[in-house]
């Protein structure tokens, strides 16, 4: 059953709930949650439909709220409420109702979604696309104990996830964290099967992708080493590959929806890994409305601390490389007469000065060699 409303109020929507429940003979409210949606027209109907999908196994009443703008100066002064009240088979298990926000009202969206909210029951805010910054902090996600976002929508989500980390509350969350769960699932349960210790992870994927990056810090987090973040063409998430102290452990997933565990001195395994559409996702969400510690503790790792130990490996493995070829050129020509064979050799001019100014740098160079014994590491070098 649907009943479009225009130039409406809460009160008057209430009144259509009730009276849609009556037609369809279920005056009893039989739902757990309130879910509220805040997108826009374009993204309107895939999240609806997604969140309908979900109410089969969470019925609850899905409150959809759009922000129009209007076309012509005029119409902006003017505040308008318009809604489409959907109960029963047009509204999954739960009830539906769609308002669409015009003028002033628009900011004050808040002060319509209260007076729909089910009595006694929790309430999440869910923005498929554009969502603040600060979920908490916006004035429909304090209504919610439970706010989920999604930055795989959004421009930059990279650099989203940092300003996440900075906002986080409890009750946060995202869909991109939601995405990772069977991955961490199965590491999980790989490194459950050998006792072994991890020495470097590298997380492979796609680029611009927050799950890669939130598996990467979960991981970095978690196991306190190194992690590497390298590029794939994709689709998603591709590749994890841990270095343990008993060989590699490898989950591949090349394809998006069947993966290879590899377990040194174990056969390969196929394990499902199939990309999930937004329905599951969610459902997956409304299980749980407590906060989610182990996500909060893998933002607040940082995008900015992955690849830093390998950065540092390789700036210590560099001097040591460059400082062999000197000092080995040191030891072959100790006297003057073998100069002007290095710049030979690499086709500089041999000139008859070049053998007066070529020992002059190399003469140069080893007193800070010296204190530099070859067993020590870049950090002692220092």
């Amino acid at each position: 059953m649907k009943t479009d409303l225009t130039d409406t109020t809460a009160s008057k929507i209430n009144k259509a709930l009730v009276k849609g429940r009556r037609a369809i003979g279920t005056p009893a409210v039989g739902m757990v949650l309130t879910l509220v949606i805040v997108t826009d027209e374009e993204n309107a109907y895939d999240a609806l439909k997604a969140a309908n999908d979900a109410s089969r196994e969470h019925p609850s009443r899905t409150l959809v709220v759009i922000k129009r703008v209007s076309r012509s100066p005029r119409d902006r002064t003017q505040s308008r409420l318009d809604a489409e009240v959907r109960v029963g088979a047009d509204a999954g298990t739960g009830e539906t109702v769609v308002l669409r926000l015009y003028g002033e009202v628009a900011d004050h969206a808040q002060s319509v979604v209260l007076p729909l909210l089910l009595p006694d029951a929790p309430v999440v805010v869910w923005w498929p696309v554009d969502a603040p910054l600060d979920p908490a902090g916006d004035p429909l996600g304090a209504l919610a104990q439970r706010r989920v976002t999604d930055t795989y929508s959004s421009e930059q989500p990279v650099r989203e996830l940092t300003a996440r980390a900075g906002t986080y509350q409890p009750g946060d969350t995202d869909l991109s964290w939601t995405r990772i769960t069977p991955w961490r699932s199965m590491l999980a349960a790989a490194l459950d099967q050998v006792s072994v210790e991890v020495k470097a992870v590298e997380v492979e994927g796609e680029e611009f992708n927050p799950s890669c990056e939130l598996l990467a810090m979960w991981l970095a987090d978690r196991l306190d080493v190194p992690v590497r973040r390298s590029l794939s063409s994709g689709p998603g998430l591709t590749a994890v590959r841990m270095e343990t102290s008993n060989g590699p452990i490898t989950l591949d997933r090349a394809d998006g929806s069947l993966a290879t565990l590899s377990i040194d001195g174990q056969p390969d395994r196929a394990v499902a890994l199939k990309r999930r559409d937004t329905a599951e996702l969610i459902a997956e969400e409304l299980r749980r409305l407590d906060p989610d510690d182990t996500y909060a503790s893998a933002l607040r790792f940082g995008v900015h601390r992955l690849n830093v130990s390998n950065g540092q490996a390789e700036t210590v493995a560099k001097p040591e490389k460059s400082e062999e070829p000197v000092a080995a050129s040191l030891e072959t020509s100790p006297d003057v007469e073998a100069a002007p064979e290095g710049p030979s050799a690499k086709g500089e001019p041999a000139d008859g000065e070049a053998p007066a100014q070529a020992p002059a740098p190399e003469a140069a160079k080893p007193p800070a060699l010296k204190p530099v014994p070859s067993g020590l590491s870049g950090k002692a070098a220092k």
